[in-house]
């Protein structure tokens, strides 16, 4: 079962943000990279959000670096690592824009990109770009057919549809990778049809996991209704996590303890069928976050 991370000081939320990441910069999050990179973990992720309104901004914060120009600058840090938008909101977006900017990126990471892609759920963000807020599911829709053309082999790709309309424009440089992984983020029915339907892979949004099982047997019925069977991701977000026995408070649904135990523990989301597990480690400071990185990936990865 391969892991990954949601990077920190990129997206500042009180829902998991640590409060070192409030003054935390660039060099923070490159050392972080750093450190997953050495420590073998399959992606490092970055979050989309143009702008919060203010009645969000308490909870949310406003501190949301983009994830095109975060991943490239992360990209000259790192050498394995791939780098996963989780997720961007592609519908605020034309998607020739978007593939312009995402084929950049998997050209200079020497085709290291997962593209993962979401409906978005801040109203005046939609309202602002111009970009119709209750049809958000459809153009999203939409907008992934769009990119898998746009991020295909084609220089000139071609599309028509309601809200797109493109041909004989061409974009270079291509991607690196002849199929750029394209994973769909979200846990509501509609999320789960369009990754069943139209992704490689799929990335629940912090469902627990008692209810996990049941829908990744919903995509896969779906897939095996429309005769899809080819590769397929399953992801999953772990509980929040601190390799040890730690000193401070860490929380109440945080698990802790010897790699053994938790290894042992997360291996039941192998057992549901996930594929790749992304964990959330606990940390005070900068220095205590990579030392977890470190010692997640020595002692308790090779027991998963």
């Amino acid at each position: 079962m391969r892991y990954g991370i949601q990077l920190p000081v990129q997206s500042q939320s009180t829902l998991y943000a640590e409060p070192w990441e409030t003054t935390a910069g660039p060099e923070d999050l490159a050392e972080t990279a750093r450190a997953a990179d050495r420590a073998g973990f399959a992606y490092i992720a970055c979050c989309d959000h143009v702008a919060i309104p203010r009645r969000l901004a308490a909870a949310m914060s406003t501190v949301w670096y983009d994830p095109v120009a975060t991943l490239a600058f992360l990209a000259a840090h790192t050498t394995r690592t791939r780098l996963l938008s989780h997720v961007a909101v592609v519908a605020l977006r034309h998607p020739l824009l978007t593939a312009k900017q995402y084929a950049t990126l998997d050209r200079l990471s020497q085709g290291r990109l997962i593209l993962g892609v979401g409906a978005g759920h801040v109203r005046e963000e939609f309202e602002a770009l111009g970009v119709g807020f209750e049809r958000r599911g459809a153009v999203l829709d939409e907008a992934v057919e769009a990119l898998r053309r746009s991020l295909g082999p084609e220089e000139f790709p071609e599309h028509h549809g309601e809200f797109y309309d493109f041909q004989d424009l061409g974009q270079r440089p291509r991607p690196a990778q002849e199929h750029v992984p394209l994973w769909v983020g979200g846990s509501s029915a509609p999320a789960l049809r369009r990754a069943a339907l139209q992704g490689d892979g799929w990335l629940p949004q912090g469902d627990p996991r008692e209810r996990l099982a049941e829908k990744i047997t919903r995509v896969r019925t779906l897939r095996e209704k429309a005769g899809l069977d080819g590769p397929f991701a399953f992801g999953a977000i772990a509980e929040p996590l601190y390799v040890g026995r730690p000193a401070w408070e860490t929380g109440r649904r945080t698990l802790t303890g010897p790699p053994d135990a938790l290894a042992e523990s997360l291996r039941a989301y192998r057992a549901m069928g996930v594929d790749h597990l992304q964990v959330r480690l606990r940390s005070r400071s900068r220095t205590e976050l990579t030392d977890q990185i470190a010692a997640f990936g020595a002692e308790v990865a090779p027991l998963l």
